[in-house]
């Protein structure tokens, strides 16, 4: 079992979630932060059985930030 970094983002209309480290788009969306989780965890779990180990990258995440800046 791999652990997989998640980013959840909180919209007006819900919540959308997306992994980190992978090739390609994989999103999960719902009305609660729950359901975005469960939702891209569904997708994840398809995304690998399609494609495989090609379905990461190559380069392991190891932290994770987020910043704000002002343009």
């Amino acid at each position: 079992m791999k652990k997989i970094k998640i980013i959840v983002e909180k919209h007006p209309e819900g919540y959308v979630a997306y992994p980190l480290g992978f090739k390609g788009v994989v999103v999960g969306e719902g009305d609660t932060y729950e359901e975005a989780l469960s939702s891209v965890k569904s997708a994840i779990k398809f995304h690998i059985e399609t494609f495989g180990d090609e379905s990461f990258d190559k380069e392991e995440i190891i932290e994770t930030f987020i910043a704000e800046v002002a343009v």
